[in-house]
């Protein structure tokens, strides 16, 4: 049997006491009006991506940082989405897949650069097979650098998107 007496203190917990574990909300009317106020469905594409930016995505939807608190959530189908989120340079073989996934998302729509790579070439900037970047291929409305963007900023330019 444990009583209070045998039990310890974890020095996480003695962590968290004196932090508040969410940020604080912005006051209202000081963020840009929402794109898609209350939720956005994203579809995620990687047009050729080393998959650092991947492993970032799934932290940022993970339950430790739970971007779906901010009303925005992967979706299966370009034809369900509001928007793409892309990883990587495009590469030749996906700059037709790419401009197709962005026909089949409905009007209004977004697209995200997520990561160096996709906002100025990163690494890849001229290599072989390479298009260029995700701009050059089809319109970009948010960037998001970072080799790989961290977790934080990817949620942070996501909460952009709902205002929530």
């Amino acid at each position: 049997m444990i009583t209070s007496s045998t039990v310890r203190r974890l020095p996480l917990l003695a962590a968290l006491r004196g932090h508040p574990v969410t940020e604080a909300v912005a006051p209202p009317g000081t963020a840009a009006p929402a794109r898609f106020p209350g939720s956005a469905q994203l579809r995620h594409v990687d047009a050729g991506s080393c998959n650092g930016c991947e492993v970032e995505i799934a932290q940022a939807f993970s339950p430790v940082w739970d971007a779906g608190r901010f009303g925005v959530r992967l979706v299966a189908s370009p034809r369900h989405a509001d928007g793409l989120l892309v990883t990587g340079v495009v590469t030749t073989n996906m700059a037709t897949p790419l401009r197709t996934t962005l026909e089949a998302v409905p009007r209004p729509r977004i697209v995200i650069a997520c990561g160096d790579c996709a906002v100025d070439g990163g690494v890849f900037t001229g290599a072989y097979g390479v298009t260029g970047t995700v701009g050059d291929v089809v319109p970009v409305d948010v960037e998001i650098p970072g080799c790989p963007p961290e977790p934080p900023v990817i949620i942070e330019a996501l909460r952009g998107l709902t205002g929530r």
